[in-house]
């Protein structure tokens, strides 16, 4: 698996658990799932992601959107 997959990946997990954790604990953990949002909004323009820069450091396979 690809950096690329592995952070659709880790995103969608994230959103998830934070939609989960909003509807059983509380509605602030919809923050988090804004904070996954505007991440990969910004990481379509600038091509940085901080969890793609940590899975190269890591020796990950790199894909095409992030290298």
């Amino acid at each position: 698996m690809n950096i690329d997959r592995m952070v659709m990946a880790f995103a969608g997990a994230m959103i998830l658990l934070s939609l989960t954790l909003s509807q059983l604990h509380h509605a602030y953990w919809l923050f988090l799932t804004a904070f996954v949002g505007l991440n990969l909004f910004q990481a379509s323009f600038t091509g940085f992601c901080p969890l793609a820069s940590v899975l190269k450091r890591l020796g990950k396979p790199t894909g095409t959107a992030f290298k």
